[in-house]
């Protein structure tokens, strides 16, 4: 299993548009054979601040899910306009 945790800072005004492509995100990817995981998250203190946390199979389903139409559409074009800055973690298990 890998999870990857992104961090976004979206322009003000636009944090309502930018919730509404990420539970567009969170619809399609769970239909994903290779997702375990995928929940979109708010700052409590700053509405600015979202974040995904998810969670895949393996490389080969983070790299599937990455492909997939809709991850272009929402996440570089529609999103893209919105961030700010972008911070992305990918983490293993520790064994």
């Amino acid at each position: 299993m890998i999870v990857l945790i992104v961090k976004l800072r979206v322009r003000p005004g636009t944090e309502e548009e930018c919730k509404g492509y990420m539970r567009a995100m969170e619809k399609e990817t769970r239909k994903e054979p290779g997702c375990l995981m995928y929940v979109a998250h708010q700052a409590a203190d700053d509405p600015t601040q979202l974040a995904l946390y998810e969670q895949y199979k393996d490389q080969a389903a983070l790299e599937a899910h990455r492909a997939a139409p809709y991850f272009k559409d929402y996440v570089e074009t529609r999103m893209g306009k919105l961030v700010v800055s972008r911070d992305r973690m990918l983490c293993g298990p520790i064994s």
